[in-house]
């Protein structure tokens, strides 16, 4: 009898992980379809089988699907790319071709684009931001002027807060505008920029399943004008009435962006009109996410996500409740990472669930204001938040690193 075998299209270094182990305690041969494997270090780590291709050619991936289906049982396929939520279509397209369980690749790309995305929202009555859509910089300044500074200039497809940036007055709007159009940013397409109005307060994502909602996290970023995630707490400390309006924000957007298989996270910011939509997410959260939520509520949505893709049936029943708060290293300069020490005195902490570091010493550090940012974090839980936020400090205190400055010419 042939292996069951899952296809894994990219994936990345905070998830990928998690979906190797538990396709494997699913019984399940993964093999992952990578642009660069080499990129993906796990996978050599684990021993897993993996496959140059280029991952946005449809036809080499149904060709080498329908080669790989010669020897296997393809019991699902799955995907994602940090840096690319079109791999989330793509992974549609291939399960419609090979009649497996799977997302709708047009509602996937529908909300990719965040200017589609938002004019659905705005049909359907969903509180968002006010916004335009820009393709030089005169529409940019312009825009700017009739939604009033200040404002979020991003580009209408991406992933991670890559060149999304607050734009306090006319100056900071000039250079992200050059800083966009200039080529330094990398455009899979032509150039098309949304200016939307900054929607002021706590931030929140509501994590789901299919139409249910597993839990809502709190997030808090570092200083503007950029969006790096700091911390994260699961769950976040809401009134009923809060969560509930939360909640029904959520299932409107499923509704109106025809979304509801499988996982989607919806970043709101909570404003004096209540909560207003920031970003819908067509994909598991990043980063590791699904760990914490796991601490927190007892739910494995890595392996729900991969039962449902395999066609089985999921178990959503949340199990207990912990306060789970994550810690981001993020460094406050660049240079070179002379050393970093302590992460295995701050793993010993009671009560600390994971320290992760990304980096080793003598890297490079060169911050881009976004996802990659992060040096790696620390993960704290206990049954409350002030206790869980004691042991985090207690064990962030523990890890210092010495960054110097990068050599000046003539040095």
């Amino acid at each position: 009898m042939a292996k069951r075998a899952l296809i894994m299209i990219e994936w990345s270094r905070g998830n990928g992980p998690l979906y190797i182990e538990a396709a494997q305690r699913l019984g399940l041969y993964p093999i992952t379809l990578a642009a660069d494997p080499a990129q993906h270090d796990y996978l050599a780590a684990k021993g897993i089988e993996a496959i140059p291709i280029d991952t946005h050619d449809h036809d080499a991936l149904i060709r080498e699907c329908s080669k790989l289906r010669e020897t296997y049982d393809i019991a699902g396929i799955t995907g994602f790319a940090g840096d690319d939520e079109s791999v989330s279509a793509t992974v549609g397209k291939l399960c419609r071709h090979f009649d497996l369980p799977g997302p709708n690749p047009a509602s996937i790309e529908r909300c990719c684009n965040k200017f589609i995305q938002r004019q659905l929202l705005a049909e359907a009555g969903v509180p968002i931001p006010a916004y335009r859509l820009a393709a030089n910089a005169t529409d940019i300044e312009r825009s700017a002027a009739e939604i009033g500074l200040p404002v979020i200039v991003k580009p209408a497809v991406g992933i991670g807060s890559v060149g999304v940036r607050m734009c306090r007055n006319v100056d900071e709007l000039a250079e992200h505008t050059t800083y966009l159009l200039s080529g330094k940013h990398v455009w899979r397409s032509s150039p098309r920029i949304l200016v939307e109005e900054f929607a002021q307060g706590p931030h929140y994502c509501a994590n789901i399943m299919g139409n249910e909602i597993i839990g809502i996290a709190a997030a808090e970023f570092g200083p503007p004008p950029h969006f790096v995630f700091r911390e994260y707490t699961h769950p976040a400390a809401l009134t009923d009435d809060a969560y509930k309006r939360i909640t029904d924000v959520s299932l409107s957007c499923l509704r109106a962006l025809d979304l509801g298989w499988g996982p989607t996270c919806i970043e709101f910011r909570w404003t004096n009109r209540g909560p207003v939509v920031i970003e819908i997410n067509p994909r598991m959260p990043g980063g590791g996410d699904p760990k914490r939520i796991q601490l927190a509520y007892g739910v494995d949505l890595v392996t729900a996500h991969l039962k449902l893709v395999i066609g089985e049936e999921w178990d959503l029943r949340k199990r207990h409740s912990q306060t789970v708060v994550t810690r981001l290293l993020v460094p406050d300069r660049d240079g070179i990472l002379d050393w970093i020490d302590g992460g295995n005195r701050a793993a010993a902490v009671p009560g600390v669930a994971e320290v992760k570091l990304y980096v080793t010493s003598k890297m490079p550090i060169v911050r881009k204001g976004d996802y990659r940012d992060s040096m790696g974090y620390v993960v704290a839980v206990s049954p409350t938040l002030a206790q869980t936020a004691e042991i985090l400090q207690a064990s962030v205190d523990l890890i210092s690193w010495s960054i110097i400055p990068f050599p000046t010419l003539g040095e």
